[in-house]
């Protein structure tokens, strides 16, 4: 397995950013490393497979590309997938699921599709295997098949991740609606505090004034120790038929070896001191306790911890932002508490004109204008007016999408007086 094609889905705006990575990781370019629209397709081997599922903290998984040809209907699909040899990455003792996805097929009915492809999985299995064929099973499989429909084109792959590379194993306790780690390390990348492709991070110090769980601040703490992303998590190569422990292991413990002091600084702290706990559980878990700091504290009267550095955080939205500030009367204590009310506007992006939550975005920009002279501030929001709330002018802003939710990360340079005059009524 020297030679397969594979493909790797990430969040919309950051293929560039995981390409870098698969570079850094397998050393192929040119036309064995595809930035596509929502992943990255490189031509590798079975080691590679590994390797970018341990390592990776871009992308949602790896899957190996087996098949991929036109169709015109559900006939189709089964004969591609009856043309797959199935038989040499599971066996039919196994259990498996399918998952369809499509974008703009001209089939009436996708469950009928996959049911098709799962015939034509079955019915190899009877062919080579005595009349034995795998089970389904729809939440735990052995293996996951993906298969995904154009106008008129089948691709399939075989999942080599299992749970999405987003679960990085440390996460235990955590509020109602957590940052992924796989966007918290977008951010990172997008910022330049990590560059994926040197595999380096930035001396600056880094600081989340809205941690959470402590997200942002274990990912960065992670990557500057060298701590590969999978490190504390099983993966569904483990259970394929190409798998060799002792390749596996190796794999591993050359991971081990290169971890390293971080080297720099790290901050986190939240309004709710239940969230502070939980961040400093997570970040002992992920290996990385003794790298952060983290404390109790409003983000409005918070004193910059370091001379200077990176301001990163994905602050609460419409109703949510009542945590932000000072915990007192009409205030939310604890920002899981504010998350669950406010869920629906949040991910529509609503409640961004400050209604909901006052004057915390104004505020916060005020108390950064006047105290973090020098620091660059990294705002991670769906309010695409958030630098007119903030009456700052942002001199970056990136696209990014977290899930379904068009996002925006800006940047705002730190400059005493920066912060625009109100508008007068």
């Amino acid at each position: 397995m020297n030679d397969l094609s594979f493909f790797l889905p990430c969040a919309a705006g950051v293929e560039e950013f995981l390409a870098q990575e698969v570079h850094a990781l397998t050393g192929r370019a040119g036309q064995d490393l595809l930035t596509l629209r929502g992943g990255v397709r490189v031509r590798a081997d079975w080691r590679d497979a590994l390797k970018l599922n341990l390592h990776s903290r871009l992308a949602q998984r790896v899957l190996v590309e087996l098949a991929h040809a036109p169709y015109r209907n559900e006939n189709d699909l089964y004969a591609i997938a009856n043309g797959v040899a199935w038989e040499i990455w599971f066996t039919p003792k196994q259990t498996f699921k399918i998952e369809t996805t499509a974008q703009h097929s001209p089939l009436q009915s996708l469950n009928f599709a996959t049911l098709r492809i799962k015939d034509a999985i079955a019915d190899r299995f009877r062919a080579k295997a005595n009349g034995v064929r795998p089970s389904i099973e729809t939440q735990w499989p052995d293996c996951r098949v993906f298969a995904h429909l154009t106008t008129d084109t089948c691709t399939l792959y075989i999942d080599t991740s299992g749970e999405p590379l987003f679960k990085r194993g440390w996460r235990q306790d955590k509020g109602d609606a957590p940052l992924k780690e796989t966007l918290a390390a977008a951010m990172l990348a997008a910022s330049g505090w990590w560059n994926p492709e040197a595999g380096t991070v930035s001396d600056q110090p880094l600081y989340d004034p809205c941690c959470g769980s402590g997200t942002i601040a274990i990912e960065a703490a992670q990557i500057a120790r060298g701590i590969a992303a999978g490190s504390l998590r099983r993966f569904g190569f483990e259970k394929l038929l190409p798998f060799q422990p002792h390749v596996w292991t190796a794999i591993k413990n050359e991971a081990e070896k290169a971890e390293r002091d971080a080297g720099v600084a790290i901050f986190g702290s939240d309004v709710s001191h239940r969230m502070v706990d939980f961040a400093e559980r997570n970040a002992e878990r992920a290996g990385v306790a003794q790298a952060i700091e983290f404390r109790g504290g409003d983000a409005l009267q918070r004193m910059p911890p370091a001379e200077g550095g990176v301001i990163m955080l994905n602050p609460p939205y419409g109703e949510r932002i009542e945590v932000g500030g000072v915990a007192g009367p009409g205030r939310f204590g604890a920002r899981e508490s504010a998350q669950t009310s406010a869920s629906d506007s949040s991910e529509r992006g609503e409640g961004g004109d400050g209604s909901d939550g006052g004057e915390f975005f104004p505020q916060l920009a005020t108390h950064w204008k006047k105290n973090y002279a020098g620091w660059t501030a990294w705002v991670l929001t769906p309010d695409l007016k958030l630098p007119k709330q903030m009456r700052l002018k942002e001199s970056r802003r990136v696209p990014m999408w977290n899930g379904p939710i068009e996002c925006r990360l800006f940047r705002f340079d730190m400059v005493a007086g920066s912060a625009r005059k109100p508008v007068a009524s």
